[in-house]
């Protein structure tokens, strides 16, 4: 753990110019304040940096004065930056007359919350994640939204439908891509200097490749991590993965559905709970060798999915990846090693402390924070209400849910298919992310709100697709 000292050692030893504090909207993208170095001192690490909290999403305009505290623990050189400068994340606090304390709705607040809840609730006292990254690199991207132009345009070099185009002839065919090697590897360089960028934010790294389709798509996979250090980690990810792409010449999304006919990006989350230091899902009996209280957990993930999708897959494009045919889960239910169901027991996670499941529906648009922290408390209410996937009839699966008839189809519970739907559960089942005063109702209904908003603007909007079937009717 850093200290005020050992910040302030980090700008002397590197001369730093700049001090860089990185907040978090209510979209779980970075805000940044920056001041210079010399005026960086104890006091600001005690007393804060002041921010209008209304502009972020989180407070009324009334309320909406706040204050960033930094985290000395984040306190990092950021390699992006061209002149010297050091970057923290933090906390936000409301402005007391006597003592500030934390704003309930700030993201990092909630994770934190929801680790304080299963500490006290006695299950445990440690949640471990591990999130995939799946996003693409493209060499070209742009769009247009005009009253007279509605339009999308991506580009990937190596991709299928560069075939014709006179160059080098690296070409990968459609859908083909996964785990393929140079000279088809052409982001190569660009992903391993990704991955030291992260090593060098204290974040360890398995490993990064090729993903499924051909027009530039990639995953990098983190090493297991505690919940609260792993939402700053995807942060910092996501961060690391932007600016990289943007100095190769390269842009990178984590849109869950940029492109028609190709693989969608996810964002799976693994699992596991510890207490004590000793695992908590492990147990050589159970099914898949899981105890009873990680069957609960699933069973808690899976009565919640419908509202829980609110959150983890805050986008409309979110939708057009959970659909049949590209490995993406629509079913509720659960599996050894079928990535058709919703969550998916690792089967090569043998060692008691591997054991655990990942949660397959979830992308990279959502609030990190937001996400791990809803996916937790589900899991709770689920150990504590001792709902069991299979009694609920929820799997286990042996066989590819997406090959059954459409009469068996039929018998399974999907996903929401759009997110106005998901926004409507979230809405009717939101008590277990409340309890506890974790997440706080205000701060659902303002999200809900916001949601809304966005779904029913993008649902005026003429889709170019839309003059295809309907234009000459």
């Amino acid at each position: 753990m850093k200290t005020i000292a050992d910040v302030l050692k980090l700008i002397k030893e590197n001369d730093v110019k700049m001090v860089d504090f990185k907040m978090v909207d209510i979209n779980g993208q970075y805000r940044h304040v920056t001041i210079p170095a010399e005026n960086f001192n104890e006091d600001i690490m005690k007393s804060g940096i002041g921010f209008d909290a209304s502009n972020y999403g989180y407070a009324v305009v009334e309320k909406s004065d706040m204050v960033f505290i930094p985290d000395p623990d984040t306190a990092l050189i950021d390699p992006f930056c061209e002149i010297k400068t050091l970057s923290m994340t933090g906390n936000a606090m409301i402005i007391d007359k006597t003592e500030n304390r934390p704003l309930a709705q700030y993201p990092r607040n909630i994770v934190l919350a929801a680790e304080k809840y299963l500490s006290d609730c006695g299950i445990a006292d440690t949640m471990l994640i591990l999130p995939e990254f799946e996003f693409y690199l493209f060499d070209q991207v742009g769009w247009e939204v005009e009253p007279n132009s509605v339009s999308a345009f991506v580009d990937a070099k190596q991709s299928y439908w560069n075939s014709a185009v006179e160059g080098s002839g690296v070409i990968v065919p459609k859908q083909k891509a996964y785990h393929t090697a140079k000279p088809f590897d052409t982001s190569y360089e660009c992903r391993s200097e990704m991955c030291l960028h992260m090593k060098d934010a204290g974040i360890d790294i398995n490993y990064h490749h090729p993903e499924v389709a051909a027009s530039g798509q990639f995953e990098i996979e983190p090493q297991l991590g505690k919940m609260s250090k792993m939402a700053d980690a995807t942060m910092m990810i996501k961060y690391i993965i932007h600016n990289t792409a943007l100095k190769y010449g390269k842009s990178a999304t984590f849109m869950p559905k940029p492109i028609y006919g190709e693989a969608g990006s996810g964002m799976h989350v693994h699992m596991l709970l510890l207490k004590d230091g000793k695992p908590v899902f492990a147990d050589d009996s159970g099914y898949a060798g899981l105890s009873k209280t990680a069957h609960f957990f699933m069973g808690g993930l899976l009565k919640h999915i419908a509202s829980l999708c609110a959150l983890t897959n805050p986008s409309t494009n979110s939708f057009k990846r959970l659909v049949p045919g590209f490995e993406a889960p629509v079913t509720v239910g659960y599996a050894t090693s079928n990535r058709s169901a919703v969550i998916r027991i690792p089967a090569y996670a043998k060692a008691p402390e591997k054991r655990r499941f990942e949660l397959r529906n979830p992308d990279a648009t959502c609030n990190p924070y937001f996400c791990y922290a809803a996916i937790l408390m589900a899991g709770i209410d689920g150990i504590k209400n001792q709902i069991d996937p299979h009694e609920n009839g929820w799997g286990p699966y042996y066989f590819n849910l997406f090959h059954l008839s459409d009469e068996e189809k039929a018998k399974l519970t999907g996903l929401p298919t759009n997110l106005e739907q998901a926004l409507n559960a979230l809405e009717q089942d939101h008590d277990y992310l409340t309890v506890g005063g974790v997440f706080p109702e205000e701060l659902i209904k303002n999200f809900i709100s916001a949601k809304r908003k966005e779904v029913s603007e993008l649902s005026k909007i003429p889709h170019p697709a839309e003059f295809d079937k309907y234009y000459n009717l």
